[in-house]
């Protein structure tokens, strides 16, 4: 007994040089991960902080943190009325602070490499967007860059690319926001040349956008204007009949509606709206991004979902576990919103997306995007 102790100890073949080597390969694992790039993407939208932070794997990346808040950035903004600037509340910039803190925090202990850090619609109309954004830079240490509506498009596009068919040759990709709604009429490459699933270092060419429209016209300026925790069937209406005529000019240069009577569109829909209409149509006991992330809606499964919805009362809507406190005064509007574009463009079915913008930001740094890596 003591002879063989004795022969472990100075490195023979027993179980504790195997346990040493075991945790040597661990120890190596853990060095090569440490010195692997590790990446960041931060979206601050109107309703939302988002962030997600991953590394590179052969087939993709793979996420190792996550964070998500609800922080209403652009309350008021559809008091301004439609065009016109809003300012940032002092309660929603403190509240969109903190979220950005807890950020901070997570981008400095998984050591970040390479980031960027986007704001999108409320930022864009802020009259007091650039102290906001200063002030954010002295706190937290994070540099937002406020893009452009055509850039939002473009990353939410990248973002969701890999959950397109490649035998329906156009596509209409939307993505309902907290103050605006962005629509993608694209061109999808045949199969052989469309990206596997979350692919950041394929070479593949992406779909081509052909056109885009940014509408001013998101879940959080529509429940201001029109209502959120009680919609009636009249004001309902009012929010479909507006958002279909702000689209009617962009259908009709580029003749969409000609091309969904031919079946050669497919609609593809990412935001917190047709997420939350899956879970519901799913009647999942919570929300489960693995279920919902590339699911089908057909259109009548889709509008029994939303006739559910639209038939709860507010306290209902706050218990549904697929909906939520944060949500429940903001889904109707969301409903509204996605019922015009798919009475506009009955394509038939729907895709579900929970990824989009911050995937395409992923991407676009993995993929070696000089402009936006930040060693």
């Amino acid at each position: 007994m003591g002879s063989t102790g004795g022969l472990e100890r100075e490195g023979g073949s027993g179980p504790a040089r195997r346990g040493r080597n075991r945790r040597r390969q661990r120890r190596r694992g853990a060095h090569a991960a440490q010195d692997e790039p590790v990446y960041s993407a931060l979206d601050l939208g109107t309703n939302n902080c988002r962030l997600l932070i991953a590394r590179s794997t052969p087939d993709g990346f793979k996420v190792i943190d996550a964070f998500s808040r609800i922080v209403r950035l652009g309350e008021g903004l559809g008091q301004s009325g439609l065009g016109s600037a809003v300012r940032l509340t002092d309660a929603a910039v403190e509240r969109t602070l903190d979220a950005l803190k807890v950020c901070a925090d997570k981008i400095r202990r998984r050591g970040v490499t390479h980031k960027r850090n986007v704001a999108t619609e409320a930022c864009r109309r802020a009259v007091n967007g650039a102290s906001f954004l200063a002030r954010v830079a002295a706190e937290t240490g994070l540099e937002l860059e406020v893009i452009s509506t055509d850039e939002e498009a473009r990353l939410a596009m990248a973002g969701c690319v890999s959950l397109l068919d490649p035998r329906v040759p156009k596509a209409l990709l939307f993505d309902i926001g907290g103050g605006s709604t962005e629509l993608i009429w694209l061109e999808v490459p045949p199969a052989a040349s469309t990206p596997a699933a979350n692919a950041p270092n394929a070479r593949a060419p992406l779909p081509e956008m052909i056109a885009s429209i940014s509408l001013p016209l998101g879940v959080v300026n529509l429940a201001e204007r029109y209502g959120g925790r009680h919609v009636s069937p009249e004001a309902y209406r009012a929010m479909v009949e507006e958002v279909a005529a702000a689209l009617a000019s962009f259908d009709g240069a580029h003749g969409i509606e000609r091309q969904v009577a031919r079946g050669q569109v497919q609609m593809l829909g990412t935001s917190g709206t047709v997420t939350t209409l899956a879970g519901v149509h799913l009647e999942l006991p919570r929300y489960d991004r693995a279920r919902i992330d590339g699911a089908f809606l057909d259109f009548p499964a889709m509008y029994a979902a939303r006739d559910r919805l639209c038939a709860m009362s507010y306290e209902a809507r706050v218990a549904h576990p697929c909906v939520g406190p944060e949500r429940a005064d903001l889904v109707i509007a969301g409903l509204a919103i996605l019922d015009a574009i798919c009475r506009l463009w009955p394509v038939g079915r729907l895709r579900v997306a929970d990824r989009g913008l911050r995937e395409g930001i992923l991407i676009g740094l993995m993929r070696g995007a000089p402009a936006h890596a930040e060693a």
